[in-house]
């Protein structure tokens, strides 16, 4: 630790860094919970506490303070249902672009829907890469 009560610990060629602990607080903390959890949630706990570089009690602690469980949930939720308009969008898409190349094949000519269609396919492109960004963070 340093003087300022950092919780970052040297890092040595060819050593792993051990978890961060939690800061130091006046008094100490007086109360404690305890958690029980399966084997699976135990593994899914310390793959992610290893992950951050954090203890799992630090990673339950700021997880859940910072609204962890109940942003990320509704969180979720809206990006899922996000995910599924931009399949059925996508899936729209698609079908108008078959439509436009069966026309341009029987006809020899490009079709004049044709840049309306492919700026609709970069856009909801642009939309999905949004929304996998938003995930990742999310994630983080």
């Amino acid at each position: 630790m340093t003087a300022e009560g950092e919780d970052e610990q040297p890092v040595s060629a060819g050593v792993r860094r051990r978890p961060r602990r939690r800061r130091r607080v006046e008094g100490g903390r007086q109360h404690r919970h305890e958690v029980k959890v399966t084997a699976e949630e135990e593994g899914r706990l310390l793959a992610l506490a290893l992950r951050y570089q954090v203890s799992v009690p630090k990673l339950l602690v700021d997880s859940t303070l910072s609204g962890g469980a109940a942003t990320n949930a509704a969180g979720r939720e809206e990006l899922l249902a996000e995910l599924f308009r931009a399949h059925r969008l996508l899936a729209g898409i698609a079908n108008n672009v078959n439509q436009i190349a069966r026309a341009t094949n029987a006809t020899g000519e490009a079709q004049a829907e044709t840049s309306a269609t492919l700026a609709a396919v970069r856009r909801t492109a642009e939309r999905i890469d949004g929304l996998i960004d938003e995930l990742a963070e999310a994630r983080r």
